[in-house]
């Protein structure tokens, strides 16, 4: 696909076309890196789209692989709740990690990164450096 067709650029957002929300396991998540950072894009209760830094705030812990329950994620390695929406953790843990902006459009979700950032990139067990099935807005 041409970059021309499959990106946009809003604002100082580029958006990236992720792939189908059927493609996210209901309850799950799915991992692109994006400038080096591991960006966790889960798919909640009722099919809300959420993209969070794929780092637990407490001890880095991988939230892609925690349990995925209403719209929070509880992180596998010491269970901080962290709410999707936000990025904060729940109390009495303190803490966040960061957040991006998503959007479904005809069943596709987009995920909004900076426009000066290089290329997203996919993840599936281990970092490459091919974006064949990742594609850019237009």
């Amino acid at each position: 696909m041409s970059q021309e067709k499959d990106q946009e650029n809003t604002g100082d957002l580029k958006w990236y076309r992720i792939g189908p929300v059927t493609d996210i396991p209901p309850l799950g998540s799915r991992v692109v890196q994006h400038c080096g950072v591991r960006i966790a894009i889960f798919r909640a209760h009722q099919d809300a789209i959420f993209a969070v830094r794929d780092q637990c705030p407490h001890r880095q812990g991988p939230l892609s692989q925690g349990i995925v329950h209403d719209q929070r994620v509880t992180c596998p390695l010491h269970g901080w709740v962290i709410e999707l929406a936000t990025g904060e953790a729940v109390k009495p843990d303190v803490g966040c990690t960061p957040r991006y902006p998503t959007r479904v459009d005809d069943g596709v979700i987009s995920l909004g990164v900076p426009a000066l950032a290089p290329e997203l990139k996919p993840l599936d067990d281990a970092p490459r450096d091919v974006a064949d099935d990742v594609t850019q807005d237009a």
